[in-house]
């Protein structure tokens, strides 16, 4: 007689557990990933990063509040336990990962989640993009990017100025141009542009619809602008600083100008409707 009270009991338990509306699984696994999310709120606060995936995450939260009406009401097993290996994988690892490296595993644990009970049809790739946008990521691209991007850079500028009759030679990091000296810092990198570019890739994708395989496949267009557009601003700039110093006025107006065309190249390349998902 127990033991059919307690089945009765478990069986009433589970049902009211399944009966959960579909998005709060999803908030109970983010609230399960506090701990990276609390990480990254405290290395924004204390000026480590750029406040940018603030922006990525606005926009996550808002897509995932606007489609919650449309959600599944009973999860897809397979993307459901693999939600919930990657979220104990997440948790379990804490001791031995990096910081950063653990927030990603979160932003995947969460987009896996998502998929569980997205509507058919929807792209998860821009989702995952828009949510390891949101980490505290801008400082480390800068850390172990950022010099190479640097390098490419500098000399790409250096072939477009010998190109151009300019007497123009690359060391290092740095260009010699008409026997002025010109350093590509760190702000010339452009992990900035490259984020916004992808920023731009991953919320066009989602708010359009665009289907798995065209994004991806798109992708290394995204990055081709990037480069193509910071090295035609590099080129300008060391260009302009040969012939004598430039305002920082100048700095920041060509950077703005070029930041832009990238990205409004990217949301037209994102915004093809050829292979965009039915609505």
């Amino acid at each position: 007689m127990g033991t059919v009270l307690s089945t009765s009991a478990t069986g009433r338990w589970l049902g009211r557990f399944e009966a959960m509306p579909p998005l709060a699984w999803l908030v109970l696994q983010a609230v399960a990933l506090w701990p990276h999310w609390r990480w990254a709120a405290a290395r924004l606060a204390d000026g480590s990063d750029d406040p940018l995936g603030l922006v990525a995450a606005a926009v996550l939260v808002g897509w995932i509040v606007w489609q919650a009406q449309g959600l599944r009401g009973s999860a897809r097993p397979a993307w459901w336990t693999a939600a919930g290996a990657l979220t104990v994988l997440t948790t379990v690892s804490a001791a031995v990962l990096p910081p950063l490296a653990g927030a990603l595993l979160a932003a995947l644990a969460l987009a896996c989640g998502w998929r569980a009970i997205a509507p058919s049809g929807q792209a998860t790739l821009p989702l995952a993009g828009l949510a390891v946008l949101s980490l505290p990521v801008v400082s480390s691209l800068q850390f172990y990017a950022g010099f190479p991007l640097r390098l490419v850079t500098a000399q790409c500028s250096t072939w477009l100025l010998q190109l151009a009759g300019r007497a123009a030679e690359r060391s290092g990091t740095a260009m010699v141009v008409d026997g002025q000296l010109v350093i590509v810092d760190a702000p010339c990198s452009g992990v900035q542009m490259v984020w916004m570019a992808y920023f731009c890739a991953c919320a066009v994708a989602l708010l359009g619809g665009l289907r798995e395989r065209s994004f991806m496949r798109r992708l290394p267009a995204v990055g081709a602008l990037v480069l193509c557009g910071n090295v035609l601003r590099n080129t300008v700039l060391v260009a302009l600083e040969s012939r004598g110093p430039l305002a920082e006025a100048w700095h920041q107006g060509i950077g703005l100008a070029v930041l832009a065309m990238v990205c409004a190249a990217v949301v037209r390349l994102m915004r093809e409707v050829d292979d965009a998902a039915p609505q």
